[in-house]
C-alpha cells in the first residue's frame, strides 16, 4: 500500500515524524507538507503565485504552501503514482465539532477525498505531546485494518484521539459532528508602534455534546471517527427557495 503523509503543523512537527515512523514498517510512505504551521487554512490554495517544492528526499517533500496545496500537487503531478491512502496529521490539537471547517488537518484530507483517495485526518486532543506514542498505536492499528478490510468506496474520516494512555482508551465510536456556540469576542491591542491590531479570539464553548457526537466520545475516552462529506446543500430548503423565487 502506497499512503501519502501532510498535515498542516509543518514539516518539524513531532506528530508528522511520528507518523512516519509507525506506518514505514507496514506501506510505502510518501510524504508531502507545508514548510511552516497553516493551522485554520482550511481548504485554501494558492492561486496567485508559483509554489516551490524543496526534496529533502525521493519521498519526502516540502512546500511552501498550504496543506492544500501540498494535496493537490501530489495528485495532479507531484508522485509517480497516486496514493490508496491520505493521512493527514497527527495535528497538535483537537479538530472537533466545527472546528473541521477552519481546520488545514481536516483541509488536506479533503483534497484527497475530492480525488477519490480514502481519505483521514487525524488529531491528538488537547496541546502538547504527552501520549502521542499512544496515539500513533491507535492510528497504526486503524490503519492495519483498513489495509486488511479495505472500505470500496472513497471516505474521508475526521479522527480525534484522546490525549491519554491507550491503556485509558475505551475503544472507537463512530460520531457525528458536536456544535459549539460562535467563537467568543477578538481582543484588541496596540503595539510597540502604536499600530491597533486585533486577535481572533478563541472558539466558542460546546453547545452540543450529546450521546453520538465527537465532543461526547471524546468525554468518555473514545476515539472519535467522524466521516464527513463535500456537498454542503440544505436539500430541504430548495422546494422553499423555489416557491419565493417565483415572486421575483
Amino acid at each position: 500500500m502506497h499512503i501519502l503523509i501532510s498535515n498542516d503543523d509543518g514539516y518539524s512537527s513531532v506528530g508528522l515524524k511520528a507518523v512516519v515512523n509507525a506506518l514505514a514498517g507496514i506501506a510505502d510512505v510518501t510524504v508531502v507538507v507545508p514548510e511552516s504551521n497553516c493551522s485554520g487554512s482550511s481548504n485554501s490554495i494558492t492561486l496567485s503565485r508559483p509554489l516551490n517544492v524543496h526534496f529533502d528526499s525521493d519521498n519526502y517533500m516540502i512546500i511552501n504552501g498550504t496543506p492544500t496545496d501540498c494535496v493537490h500537487l501530489a495528485m495532479t503531478g507531484l508522485l509517480d503514482r497516486l496514493p490508496d491512502l491520505v493521512i493527514s496529521g497527527i495535528n497538535n490539537g483537537a479538530n472537533l465539532g466545527s472546528d473541521v471547517l477552519y481546520s488545514g488537518t481536516v483541509g488536506a484530507a479533503r483534497e484527497a477525498y475530492m480525488f477519490g483517495i480514502p481519505s483521514i485526518a487525524v488529531s491528538l486532543v488537547e496541546k502538547g505531546w504527552e501520549n502521542l506514542e499512544s496515539a500513533t498505536m491507535i492510528l497504526h492499528d486503524i490503519v492495519v485494518n483498513f489495509i486488511k478490510n479495505p472500505f470500496q468506496e472513497p471516505f474521508l474520516w475526521n479522527i480525534n484521539i484522546p490525549n491519554i494512555s491507550i491503556n485509558h482508551i475505551n475503544g472507537i465510536k463512530a460520531t457525528r459532528i458536536g456544535k459549539r456556540h460562535p467563537s467568543q469576542l477578538s481582543t484588541k491591542h496596540k503595539t510597540p508602534r502604536n499600530e491597533i491590531v486585533y486577535w481572533i479570539g478563541p472558539v466558542g464553548e460546546i453547545s452540543d455534546k450529546s450521546d453520538g457526537t465527537d465532543f461526547n466520545a471524546i468525554s468518555n475516552n473514545f476515539v472519535s471517527i467522524t466521516p464527513l462529506g463535500i456537498d454542503l446543500t440544505v436539500m430541504n430548503s430548495l422546494d422553499k427557495i423555489n416557491e419565493w423565487a417565483i415572486n421575483i
